[in-house]
């Protein structure tokens, strides 16, 4: 038997897809302008994330710093891309700013994003976000 006619094994995957990945998503104001930490721009977060599911994005835990916010989003890939996702929201929220009277722009270009791997991941970038605010002297503990 030579090697080209014996049976061929499957080899181990180099990479793994998953559906629904989570990802952990940090965008930024432009120029770290403080314009976010309001009722009107957190009601308008809040209703788009309860929109999310119906174009396949689902909003886990977050925090609103006034110059920043972190975010943990699952996104249906055969619906919509993370990118697609983050475009829209900050469209969203910009048209809140507006409203509000706060002049554009209000977004740095780009946003951070890193895609979980495993529930020591999500713990470890969780806490981070938790304590963000304590960091931040905005808060005496993260429960606040």
């Amino acid at each position: 038997m030579t090697a080209e006619n014996r049976k061929q094994r499957l080899h181990r995957l180099e990479l793994l897809f998953v559906r629904s990945p989570i990802y952990f998503v940090t965008a930024c104001t432009e120029n770290r302008r403080k314009i976010l930490a309001s009722a009107p721009v957190h009601e308008t977060f809040l209703r788009f994330g309860q929109e999310g599911p119906a174009h396949g994005a689902w909003i886990g835990g977050y925090v609103i710093m006034p110059d920043h916010l972190h975010v943990f989003v699952a996104v249906d890939d055969q619906q919509i891309t993370l990118a697609a996702w983050m475009k829209s929201f900050k469209n969203t929220i910009s048209k809140t700013l507006r409203s509000s009277g706060v002049d554009a722009p209000h977004w740095q270009k780009t946003f951070f994003d890193h895609l979980l791997r495993s529930s020591e991941s999500y713990s470890e970038k969780w806490n981070y976000v938790r304590e963000n605010p304590v960091r931040a002297g905005l808060a005496k503990k993260a429960e606040e």
